[in-house]
């Protein structure tokens, strides 16, 4: 295949994903929904939906050709196999990856997560019948040996284990990180609302979930909070009130300082990561406090939002689930690795 061939499969895959999406294939997608949820309960029909939507919007043909003459068009000298361990935690989060490999002309050897084995699978299955010979291209295995190089995504713990059995090829290795917020006490209820996309996607099982939020000392957290209430329907997802309910339990018995919503537990805390169900909080006084704060943070954070992505670096709020192709996991460019591949 050619550079051309493999651009205008994905393209197709991106117009496949679109056309299920509407009322006319309700009836394929439900189905689709119902499979995936069977598959892990945190996958329910919103959430599928929205990985769906960003995927196929990601395949547009202009941004996909734009981002895609950036890199080398086919390998040099040879295609190599990547092996590629895939998370679980947000449906078909290990989608990027495998476009990256299979786009710039390398094969695929992909370990799925147990967490999203039916929506890789599907996923892959409707490119290699969109283009019958990716299929050369794309294996799925549970042992990565035969990999010429590799791209894992995991926890501190795994990263440690994938560095002692890949460390010696070329190897990209994704630790845990997770996302920011700033406050400056000055957006409005509409841009406080939109963070709810942010933090309550996914149920905030993603790196790109904001887990944490600065705000000047002072900050009237209570706007937040009733800004954020048309998310309060995450409560009806009985794993998501488990945490909730065991969270809150928590921080009573500890007597911990905390704001309650009845569906998101606010309390300040020097950590950036926040169990399901809770955000933490900092305060900074000054500019230069804050700048100090999110430079500590740096080396845990996949993304940060701020109102309307004022903030140097941030995203509007609500996007930060919506990166485009060239926001890499990490700040790792994947498609530059692989093109050094030799």
């Amino acid at each position: 295949m050619t550079h051309a061939d493999r651009l205008a499969a994905f393209v197709a895959l991106g117009q496949r994903l679109a056309a299920l999406l509407s009322p006319a294939q309700a009836e394929e997608l439900t189905e689709l929904f119902i499979r995936a949820r069977n598959n892990n309960p945190w996958f329910d029909a919103p959430n599928v939906r929205a990985a769906l939507e960003g995927i196929a919007d990601m395949l547009r043909e202009e941004p996909l050709r734009h981002w895609a003459a950036r890199y080398p068009p086919e390998p040099d000298p040879t295609p190599r196999l990547v092996g590629v361990v895939m998370a679980g935690n947000i449906p078909l989060v290990g989608f990027h990856d495998a476009l990256c490999v299979l786009l710039s002309g390398h094969r695929l050897l992909a370990k799925l997560s147990s967490d999203d084995t039916l929506l890789m699978r599907w996923v892959l299955n409707e490119l290699t019948t969109i283009e019958p010979r990716f299929a050369d291209a794309v294996q799925l295995a549970e042992r990565l040996n035969a990999a010429d190089a590799f791209i894992a995504t995991g926890s501190d713990n795994t990263a440690r284990y994938f560095e002692y059995y890949f460390g010696k090829k070329p190897h990209i290795i994704r630790r845990n990180r997770t996302s920011l917020a700033v406050l400056t006490g000055r957006e409005t209820p509409h841009e406080l609302g939109l963070l709810g996309e942010d933090i309550f996607r996914y149920y905030g099982l993603g790196c790109r979930n904001v887990s944490k939020v600065y705000a000047p000392t002072g900050y009237s957290f209570p706007l937040l909070l009733d800004a954020l209430q048309p998310w309060q329907h995450v409560l009806h997802h009985n794993r998501y009130q488990n945490n909730y309910d065991y969270n809150k339990s928590i921080l009573l018995v500890n007597a911990v300082p905390h704001l309650d919503s009845g569906f998101l537990l606010l309390t300040e805390s020097a950590r950036l990561v926040s169990p399901i169900s809770v955000l933490h909080y900092s305060t900074y006084t000054t500019e230069v406090d804050l700048v100090d704060q999110l430079t500590d943070a740096a080396p845990q954070t996949q993304c940060l939002v701020s109102g309307g992505g004022q903030y140097p670096g941030s995203f509007a709020f609500g996007q930060a689930q919506h990166p485009a192709l060239a926001d890499y996991a990490d700040g790792v460019d994947t498609m530059a690795f692989l093109a050094d591949l030799t």
